[in-house]
């Protein structure tokens, strides 16, 4: 598995495949759909994210018990401009989505690969790879056409624990993104500055508020980063129109509101320009760490070593399918780090040692399901 997926992951690091490229993405999915077994029923879905190239969903058939969907996605953060191949130096293997996510899809078709081996061990297996999870903004789509499988693994970056345990992710906040906009008069800064209404100090004192209830270690676990802002559009002019963009995180997407209303009222009280917050994309929480616990014990026995549930901030598309499939493990990816910055990179050791965990969760799975 480990080999193969070695060569799978410098395959796909060299297409260049932005979120919302869609001549990336169909190159890189026929890539993937070129490695699954030859009896593979093959579909293009539809994306969520108009104008990105369909999804793809693959379903592989068995003669037993059980149904496993592997969820990953191909697309990455890093620019065609700035796109380099797989390089080396060492254990450290650079190169956009090494580690977020193309490794962990590699190791996704060396395990569907290594299970279509045994037909008997399961009833389905399916492989749902999406190009869009890095900016989605709308709904996600594909969790029905997996209703009643056993469990969803998905191939984010894999860690270990600070006792050097395997540790998958079984607990992730719920993301959101704010957009503010901000209305206000333009003016000659020079000759009139008075007569105008400065849309960007009105985001300025927007952004102040938010970040005022960042409190990652409070109840709410909430996490406010103001993360891009735009206005006016000349040097000697004040500034008429803007947007802000907030990042927030919380244990649960109720606490998005109290971002929203605070910053509501904090503005319509004043003279400042109109400002306008909403909630332009919600994911949710993940939180299976109950639901997988026997899972995670069996398969440490069957590995041989420990397999531990962790929790993670970032977001992620098993969180869409938590809710719905109770046994949804994340994180079964290899290790690296810098993820969506040009010094990206996956450890090769650890495409074995992750193959390994990956493949003892779902052979627990399957034998779970036959019993």
């Amino acid at each position: 598995m480990a080999a193969a997926a070695e060569a799978d992951l410098e395959a796909l690091v060299a297409i260049s495949s932005p979120s919302g490229d869609v001549e990336g993405a169909e190159a890189a999915l026929r890539l993937c759909a070129s490695r699954l077994p030859a009896d593979t029923v093959i579909e293009r879905v539809p994306c969520a994210s108009p104008g990105h190239a369909p999804d793809l969903l693959a379903r592989v058939p068995g003669s037993g018990a059980g149904r496993i969907v592997l969820l990953g996605h191909v697309d990455t953060v890093i620019s065609h401009a700035h796109h380099v191949p797989l390089h080396r130096e060492g254990d450290r293997w650079r190169g956009p989505g090494t580690v977020d996510m193309k490794g962990g899809v590699a190791l996704a078709l060396a395990l569907a690969r290594e299970l279509a081996q045994r037909r008997d061990a399961f009833a389905e297996l399916g492989v749902l790879l999406v190009v869009d999870e890095e900016w989605r903004l709308q709904p996600f789509t594909h969790v029905q056409s997996f209703a009643g499988y056993d469990a969803c693994l998905c191939f984010e970056a894999g860690e270990r624990t600070s006792t050097g345990a395997e540790g998958v992710v079984v607990q992730r906040k719920a993301a959101g993104t704010l957009r503010v906009r901000a209305h206000g008069r333009a003016a000659h800064a020079g000759s009139s500055p008075d007569a105008g209404i400065n849309a960007l100090l009105a985001l300025a004192e927007a952004a102040t508020v938010a970040a005022a209830l960042h409190d990652p270690d409070g109840p709410e676990a909430l996490s406010v980063v103001p993360s891009m802002i735009r206005a006016g559009s000349a040097i000697n002019v004040v500034p008429a129109e803007g947007e802000l963009t907030i990042d927030v995180r919380a244990a649960s997407d109720a606490a998005f509101a109290q971002v929203i209303d605070a910053i509501s009222a904090s503005t319509a009280s004043t003279a400042s320009a109109t400002v306008v917050p909403e909630l332009l994309r919600s994911w949710p929480h993940m939180n299976t760490r109950a639901a997988t616990a026997p899972l995670l014990e069996a398969a440490s026995a069957r590995l041989g070593h420990p397999i531990v549930g962790v929790a993670r901030g970032g977001a992620s598309d098993a969180s869409h399918f938590a809710a719905t499939l109770p046994l949804t493990i994340d994180g079964l990816g290899p290790r690296g780090g810098h993820a969506h910055s040009p010094e990206e990179f996956v450890l090769g050791s650890s495409l074995q040692e992750r193959g390994d965990v990956a493949l003892a969760i779902a052979e627990t799975v399957l034998a779970d399901a036959a019993t």
